[in-house]
């Protein structure tokens, strides 16, 4: 035996007690309409880079070792700095710009202790590992920085509480992104923290949404938690305004489907986002033990040969990409944030935006809903990652089920994105049909695409996962990357094919000209503009594109932009990353949307 072994000195295997139990999707509660206590606010926080909150179980609180004697502590809770919650570490303090790793947070709150049934924390994100202490008490860990989760806490509250979360924005291989991304890797717990409490049955999902647009049939899935059994019961779902309470039955299982025809029923539209209050009841003996509420619109999407479908009318997606990110509070956006963009991006006659490269706060999907914009979201499968790795493969999914399960009610998602720009590999195509096949099963109301690569061997849009999407989105980057606009050319005159295709990204750099001789230098705004130029008159030729999404709405950071004009920032932005000026490019997207509207309304 070794007798001078200390655990958390020599124990390399320290963070084996972490891994277990797992916070995914299984744990996600439905809260729409429930009342939230908000833990948001200043919170203790330490870098602490050789992760020792963990190693020397520091949330154990022990001020005392086995023979009752006083010992020194290398931390101080209470004592250490305050930051916001929810932020990005990297924008407190110049020294936290850089840092990847392990951190702490901690606060204190009070509980009345009042309350029956069951108490879950929730978390709107935190990035990328989250390890969530109660009372001295592992609660567990989550994956993925950019998905809620929720823990039970019921039987670790006290009137007197110490929540600790250890947040690990280390890149990992097997992770989802993984090692190399094309981004800011922001950290810290940068979305709301909050507490709810749920009856003893509670309803643990609600799922709506429009089958048919002509019938105008609704379709209501619920299930519940809680018991282990339950007996009997009923769903009763609501639309108060226009005097609709359809009730079903609560099978064995605590689930129930339910289906019916909303005659009066107006359609969400980018012209017309309606949205109407809807509320879903649990009785039991005709008492309500439970009630959850929402704000839906009701449309359909679909395709049909090459067209996007919506509400059985062609669409055109006008789109651009937009990352999730400001230069004052990086990740951490404001709903104001999010609002000023939407303008800019109608400015620019958007109706669309994809969502890179991560599921972005649910405010985005919420406030689109109110303005009228349709959304695709994805998650980070992003260049390579560790395809062959089934752990990776759950993490992906599990990311991909916390997405959709957040997002079911939103009617301006209308794509789910399994992927971006990955190599055609078999260990890479095996992976990303699973993720269209879990996408599918889940929501079988919306369209799955990928942001695929072209075969730039044969010089056509082409990709073995084609088969198993809706729509194509192919990402090109003639003109900037690849100068030679005559295999763009060549791709869209020989690609044939069956399903609509949306252009997912196109662009080039755009720095501003300080003189007319810096116009010539690659990157200049009026080279964007001018690649831009070229592009369009591309697209207007090819009738099989139902979508363009340059890239990007606003420049932004990224370390691996280095350049003399980038410094540190990914510059294909049509507007600054101020936000504050548009750059020319900008107006010739302006300009072709324009055009595209008014085609769209004399069909």
């Amino acid at each position: 035996m070794i007798k001078n072994f200390v655990d958390n000195i020599h124990n390399e295997a320290y963070k084996d007690y972490y891994l277990a139990p797992v916070l995914d999707a299984e744990s996600y509660v439905f809260t729409g309409g429930r009342r939230e206590v908000s833990l948001d606010g200043s919170w203790n926080f330490s870098v602490d880079m050789y992760d020792n909150c963990l190693r020397a179980k520091w949330f154990l609180e022990e001020e005392t070792n086995s023979e009752g004697r006083k010992v020194p502590l290398d931390y101080g809770f209470d004592d250490w700095e305050e930051i916001p919650v929810p932020a990005v570490w990297n924008l407190v303090k110049p020294e936290y710009f850089y840092y990847e790793g392990p951190a702490v947070y901690s606060r204190r709150f009070l509980f009345d202790g009042k309350t029956e049934g069951h108490v879950f924390l929730r978390f709107g994100a935190a990035a990328y590992e989250a390890r969530v202490f109660l009372n001295g008490e592992f609660l567990g860990l989550h994956l993925g920085g950019s998905t809620p989760f929720c823990v039970e806490v019921t039987s670790y509250l006290k009137e007197e509480n110490r929540l600790i979360v250890v947040a690990d924005n280390t890149r990992r291989q097997d992770q989802i992104p993984s090692e190399n991304t094309d981004w800011f890797l922001y950290g810290g717990i940068y979305r709301g923290v909050s507490l709810f409490s749920v009856p003893d049955t509670y309803i643990k999902s609600m799922n709506v949404h429009l089958e048919g647009w002509r019938e105008k049939q609704v379709s209501v899935s619920v299930s519940l938690g809680g018991a282990s059994h339950y007996e009997g019961g009923e769903a009763v779902f609501s639309i108060p305004e226009l005097q609709i309470k359809e009730s079903i039955s609560l099978g064995p299982g605590g689930t129930a489907e339910l289906t019916f025809v909303a005659e009066a029923l107006s359609l969400w539209s980018v012209e017309s986002p309606k949205l109407y209050d809807v509320q879903l009841s649990y009785l039991k003996e005709g008492t309500v033990i439970d009630m959850v509420r929402d704000r839906i619109g009701f449309r359909t999407i679909e395709t049909r040969g090459n067209e996007i479908i919506l509400n059985g009318k062609p669409v055109f997606l006008r789109g651009v990409c937009l990352h999730e990110e400001t230069e004052e509070n990086g990740k951490a956006v404001t709903k104001e944030d999010i609002r000023n963009a939407f303008i800019k991006a109608k400015e620019m006659n958007c109706n669309f935006l994809r969502l890179a490269h991560y599921p972005h706060t649910e405010w985005v999907s919420q406030l689109a809903d109110e303005e009228g914009l349709l959304l695709w979201e994805e998650i980070p499968v992003y260049w390579w990652i560790d395809f062959s790795n089934p752990k990776t493969l759950a993490d992906a999914k599990n990311q991909l089920t916390e997405l959709i399960k957040r997002d079911y009610n939103r009617a301006s998602v209308i794509i789910w994105s399994v992927g971006n720009e990955n190599p055609d590999t078999d260990e890479r195509y095996h992976f990303m049909r699973e993720l269209a096949e879990t996408a599918r099963e889940l929501d079988k109301s919306r369209l799955i695409s990928a942001a695929c690569l072209v075969d730039a061997v044969n010089l056509k849009i082409s990709d073995r996962l084609e088969e198993h999407l809706d729509i194509i989105g192919f990402n090109e980057y003639y003109g900037w990357y690849d100068p030679d606009y005559q295999k763009l050319i060549t791709i869209l005159e020989e690609s044939k094919p069956e399903k609509p295709v949306v252009i997912s990204e196109f662009g080039a750099d755009g720095f501003a000209s300080t003189s007319e001789n810096m116009n010539k230098v690659r990157g200049s705004e009026e080279e964007q503009k001018e690649i831009y130029e070229m592009q369009v008159e591309l697209f207007k030729k090819t009738s099989y594109i139902q979508g363009t999404v340059p890239w990007i709405l606003f420049d932004y950071r990224t370390p691996k932009r280095l350049g003399a004009y980038q410094k540190g920032y990914n510059i294909k932005g049509l507007v600054t990353a101020d936000r504050k000026r548009e750059k020319p490019a900008f107006t010739v997207m302006k300009k072709f949307y324009e055009e595209v509207r008014k085609n769209e309304q004399r069909d």
